[in-house]
């Protein structure tokens, strides 16, 4: 199974895949690692992050989605188009996508020791370990 976990930043959705068999997964190292949405206020810019989204799903066959939660106020709260863009991923052509929050990611790394894959890239980490506190979790 493919799973994949993704982290709203700014106007863009960074992507990471995992190869899933049982316990045991691998990161998939593809050429899309981000999807990004234009101008929020124009609708053909929406549409077009939208078919991004759903071509990413179908050409990668991902059955699941974590997306890493965004606090929606205070501090650290998300911008109007992180909304936007984590709404249209729900509406994508996978059945499951789940949210998950930073503290949990921050238990499974306390209680366990994830090594970063070499092939990563450094602003990719936070979907990674996304993904694979989504897998652990079942969330």
């Amino acid at each position: 199974m493919k799973i994949c976990g993704i982290e709203l930043k700014a106007s863009d959705a960074i992507l990471v895949v995992l190869e899933t068999e049982g316990e045991d997964f691998h990161h998939v190292n593809l050429k899309t690692k981000k999807i990004s949405l234009g101008d929020g206020d124009v609708n053909a810019d929406v549409l077009s992050f939208k078919e991004a989204i759903d071509t990413f799903v179908l050409d990668n066959q991902i059955e699941k989605i974590f997306i890493k939660k965004r606090g929606k106020t205070g501090r650290f709260a998300g911008g109007a188009n992180t909304f936007k863009m984590e709404g249209l991923i729900q509406l994508s052509t996978v059945g499951e996508v789940t949210l998950i929050s930073p503290q949990t990611t921050a238990a499974m790394q306390k209680k366990n020791k994830i090594e970063l894959p070499t092939t990563l890239n450094a602003y990719q980490h936070d979907a990674y370990l996304t993904a694979v506190t989504g897998m652990h979790f079942k969330a």
